[in-house]
């Protein structure tokens, strides 16, 4: 028994659970406040999101080195090391701290 409530607030409902189902991809703060006017994006629940070192990705509990493969929190202090699949995993879908322009490639 009990009961399981996020940092931001939002609690866990096992049974009416339907944050991040796949149907409805607001973060919490945006359920709460609304969304901000075109045009000004909102990429994390903390708004505005924590400022990624430089070659390192964000991965939701603090900042993630893939050359050293060593995770710490947002203050820089020691959390883990990322096993091969933690790392996988962060480079796959973590925000990382460089942007990746692509070009348009017209049809051959």
């Amino acid at each position: 028994q009990g009961k399981f409530t996020f940092a931001d607030g939002l609690e866990y409902d096992e049974e009416k659970w339907h944050y991040c189902d796949g149907y409805d991809r607001r973060f919490y703060t945006e359920i709460c406040s609304g969304f901000k006017p075109p045009g000004i994006p909102q990429l994390t629940n903390l708004d505005p999101p924590k400022i990624i070192p430089e070659g390192c990705y964000d991965c939701g509990d603090g900042f993630y080195n893939p050359k050293t493969r060593v995770v710490v929190d947002y203050k820089h202090k020691f959390l883990r090391n990322a096993d091969n699949d933690e790392h996988e995993w962060i480079l796959r879908t973590c925000r990382k701290a460089w942007d990746i322009t692509t070009e348009h490639k017209p049809k051959p």
